[in-house]
């Protein structure tokens, strides 16, 4: 069995708490999120991560 070799960015995303997700989303959602994220300059992610945050907060207010 072949071992899986890990990347300089494996041992940056872990050190930093980064993990991997997959989730289904409209196809015209995400086309629209993709292009106003890289017309802003801001990473999708980075984007998706706050508005997370965002909603956990306001949850939590309730």
């Amino acid at each position: 069995m072949e071992e899986k070799k890990v990347r300089p960015q494996d041992k940056w995303d872990a050190k930093a708490g980064l993990v991997p997700k997959t989730y289904k989303v409209n196809e015209k959602v995400a086309e629209e999120f993709r292009a106003v994220c890289k017309s802003k300059g801001i990473a999708m992610g980075t984007q998706i991560t706050k508005m997370m945050k965002e909603f956990i907060d306001q949850s939590n207010k309730e």
